[in-house]
């Protein structure tokens, strides 16, 4: 692939890797440029950000929960008890409007009395109590209680609307399932290891950042039994 004033950050660690080939953060990307951002979190990091490439929610957006790390392993900091202030990190910098986020699940402990649930963003955007995009979800479980969905955020805390839901043990995931996401115009397409799971279409949200999040309720201190081990995003087609 040909990229127009690239970057690249290339930290290693044993076999993990951070690489990005875009803008640095806060810089604008040439007309033309595409983007690809991957990771498999070499890092512990208590707020991910593995050189300011990523921004969190509750550091960021003030009313929504941070994403940490341990090597190999980004997980959630939600406390499982505040309502809907989901994990969330976004990728910094600019991205195309046609985008796409792919990453491998970890879980440890499904837990049916439990919403463990890993979510990759598109199109996303955080600032001050405000959180907007494209989250597509799934529940760590592989029961008829399992599902998928593709979720609008509108901004404030608790706004949110669903465009998507799937449910049944197909729509769940487990450890070592990979998810992937679109957004290509107006449609948006969800996949798990390659098939397609749903799909819908909206306009509301044109442009924004990829990245992850995770959900948890009703029980605190489970967060490190859930979440993704490798992470990869894009604007290349």
């Amino acid at each position: 692939m040909k990229r127009i004033a690239m970057a690249l950050l290339l930290l290693v660690a044993g076999d993990l890797c951070v690489r990005g080939d875009s803008p640095a953060p806060g810089q604008p990307k040439p007309p033309g440029a595409h983007r690809t951002y991957t990771t498999d979190f070499p890092a512990a990091e208590a707020l991910l950000s593995e050189g300011g490439n990523w921004v969190c929610g509750k550091t960021v957006g003030i009313d929504w929960a941070d994403v940490g790390t341990t090597r190999g392993h980004a997980f959630g900091l939600e406390s499982g008890v505040d309502g809907y202030d989901d994990s969330t990190a976004l990728v910094a910098g600019p991205w195309g409007a046609d985008q796409w986020a792919e990453a491998t699940v970890y879980t440890s402990n499904p837990n049916e009395k439990l919403s463990q649930e890993v979510e990759l963003r598109l199109r996303s955007s955080l600032s001050a109590h405000v959180a907007s995009g494209y989250e597509i979800n799934f529940r760590c479980l592989k029961t008829k209680d399992a599902y998928c969905e593709i979720v609008r955020w509108n901004g404030p805390l608790n706004k949110f609307t669903y465009l998507v839901h799937r449910q049944g043990a197909q729509f769940g995931v487990s450890d070592g399932d990979v998810v992937k996401a679109s957004a290509v115009g107006n449609v948006i397409t969800v996949y798990i290891n390659g098939e397609m799971v749903a799909q819908t279409s909206d306009g509301t949200y044109p442009e924004g950042s990829p990245g992850i999040g995770f959900y948890l309720q009703p029980v605190r201190g489970t967060n490190r039994d859930y979440g993704f081990t490798r992470f990869t995003a894009s604007d290349q087609p």
